[in-house]
């Protein structure tokens, strides 16, 4: 939401998720500095969150804002889904005193970072050299978002949707069993993002201590990563294996429904922290297994994004072309 005023610097930009915020102000076009990343859960608003950057950052007016949210965004109230914050969009313009207060989903914010990304933050995983096309994006946090990137008209359109929802589908024995433990859990609908997701680690090592009859809810997910890299835990290392088959079954059906020729990104908090041990996972395997359409999926390229903070790239992009489009 906007009002008519002038489009001066500081603006602010954050990518905000569901376990931390991170904020930073654009100086000027294109020049981010003062990057910070606070923790969600100290904060009991959104806008308590802001102010207290906006104080660490000792700035002076900020006339226009920008926030990447890890949720839908389809009318003026956002409750978040993997936090608690809950706030009106022009409410929170209002009390913060901004001009412009733009808020787009993280992961269409992410999208739209894609055509900006240097070649060394990005290690292929397999596959042969894009072509001019659609860009697939998922990565798994907290959650698991899913984006695209659509060219169009010399540039590029960002597609918004919550991907992460889509019913959960197994490709073989193992993943069914992980699949009706989830059910028991949950109920009847169980989406991908119960198992792509730093959470679904910790459910995928439940189920898999229960199958031995040991209780569950023994590690969270940050010791489950840790121990299952060092492999110092079998069952660790067999929780990682199953997750990285199961994102290569999921990155392959969102390549092939959006005939993503340009290539797959894979962000998120999780999966850049796996370095030489997702290369070697089941994850390309279960990527390329798509029966008939295993030549398509296996010409695709794989990227893992290793920016430090990409989405707040795609973040300054959605502000300028937003007061652009006003502007004009």
């Amino acid at each position: 939401m906007s009002t008519g005023q002038p489009n001066p610097f500081p603006r602010l930009l954050a990518d905000i998720g569901g376990t931390n915020a991170r904020f930073a102000l654009e100086t000027a076009p294109g020049v981010l500095e003062d990057i910070d990343v606070l923790p969600c859960k100290d904060y009991p608003t959104l806008v308590d969150a802001i102010r207290s950057y906006l104080e660490r950052a000792a700035t002076r007016a900020v006339h226009h804002a920008a926030i990447g949210i890890a949720n839908p965004v389809t009318g003026d109230y956002v409750q978040m889904t993997n936090h608690h914050w809950a706030f009106s969009i022009e409410a929170t313009r209002r009390e913060l005193g901004f001009a412009t207060l733009l808020l787009l989903n993280d992961f269409t914010a992410l999208a739209m970072s894609l055509p900006f990304l240097p070649a060394d933050e990005l290690v292929q995983v397999g596959g042969g050299e894009p072509r001019h096309g659609a860009k697939a994006l998922i990565g798994a946090g907290t959650g698991l978002g899913v984006s695209g990137l659509l060219p169009h008209g010399g540039g590029w359109v960002a597609i918004a949707g919550e991907g992460g929802h889509v019913a959960f589908a197994p490709g073989n024995e193992e993943e069914v069993a992980l699949w009706r433990y989830a059910q028991r859990r949950f109920g009847e609908h169980v989406s991908a993002e119960r198992f792509l997701s730093g959470p679904g680690l910790e459910l995928i090592f439940d189920a898999l201590a229960e199958a031995d009859g040991e209780a569950a809810g023994q590690l969270p997910a940050a010791a489950i990563s840790e121990r299952g890299l060092s492999g110092s835990c079998p069952r660790c290392a067999q929780t990682l294996a199953l997750f990285c088959g199961m994102l290569g079954n999921a990155a392959a059906n969102l390549a092939v429904t959006l005939g993503a020729v340009g290539g797959v990104y894979i962000g998120g908090g999780i999966v850049p922290r796996f370095g030489e041990l997702f290369a070697q996972s089941p994850f390309r395997a279960r990527f390329e297994a798509k029966g008939r359409f295993r030549d398509y999926t296996r010409a695709l390229p794989v990227y893992v994004i290793h920016s430090a903070y990409p989405a707040l790239t795609g973040v300054q992009a959605a502000l300028r072309e937003h007061l652009g489009e006003r502007d004009a």
